[in-house]
């Protein structure tokens, strides 16, 4: 199994561009909830990522294992992270690809808020990001350069960081959602279209949290309609 390394970040640092950035997502798919940014910087480019065995796509990961990384990755003081959340309801409005931009966006705004705060003598990062490498095949709305690769929290230690963050985030907002919404079982599923999703959502037709725009969502309300 390929394992992300930290080639792309040097390549970078070696050009001049310390304060790197990886960003990933989650919660494109779903047809509940937000979806959820991170983006990561590694301030120390020393940083031995074999101390991080196991970090890779979340998707390659069991809950457990995303759990321990995630704190594991928060904790170090040598990473610095930023997190973004977008709701349903701007998915609806703007769509899903360019409310996940908005997501990566917010994350970087977060993140650079932590690179100022954080700033001291022994720090190489003064508060601003200086190149973005982004998992997928797209680019965010900003002037600041950035390389977007597919799969590249499969090859990216620090997008494959990110989708870490990303998705523990979504997983436990989605959990505390199943308490405000039981009958959805949110926590089971996450809002993804699952069997056992769409038969909910056909018997109980559309939440408050639900995407009004996706397709099962619009088939289910209007067949709740019907009923």
């Amino acid at each position: 199994m390929q394992c992300p390394s930290l080639t792309e970040e040097k390549r970078l640092w070696r050009k001049g561009f310390r304060a790197v950035a990886g960003l990933d997502e989650a919660g494109r798919g779903p047809l509940a909830g937000p979806v959820v940014a991170s983006a990561v910087a590694i301030e120390n480019c020393k940083l031995k990522i074999e101390n991080f065995k196991g970090v890779r796509d979340s998707k390659k990961l069991s809950f457990s294992q995303r759990k321990k990384l995630y704190k594991i990755i928060t904790r170090c003081p040598e990473i610095k992270w930023g997190i973004g959340v977008v709701s349903n309801k701007i998915i609806d409005k703007i769509n899903i690809l360019e409310a996940t931009k908005l997501a990566m966006e917010r994350a970087i705004i977060n993140l650079e808020k932590k690179l100022k705060i954080g700033r001291s003598k022994k720090s190489t990062i003064v508060g601003k990001i200086h190149w973005l490498i982004l998992d997928g095949n797209f680019t965010l709305n900003t002037n600041t350069p950035q390389k977007p690769i597919v799969k590249a929290d499969e090859k990216v230690f620090s997008c494959a960081a990110a989708s870490i963050l990303a998705k523990v985030t979504r997983d436990r907002i989605m959990r505390r959602y199943h308490r405000r919404y039981p009958r959805y079982r949110f926590d089971l599923h996450k809002g993804y279209p699952t069997r056992l999703h769409i038969k909910l959502l056909k018997k109980c037709g559309p939440s408050k949290i639900h995407r009004l725009s996706f397709r099962p969502v619009i088939q289910a309300k209007n067949l709740k309609r019907k009923a």
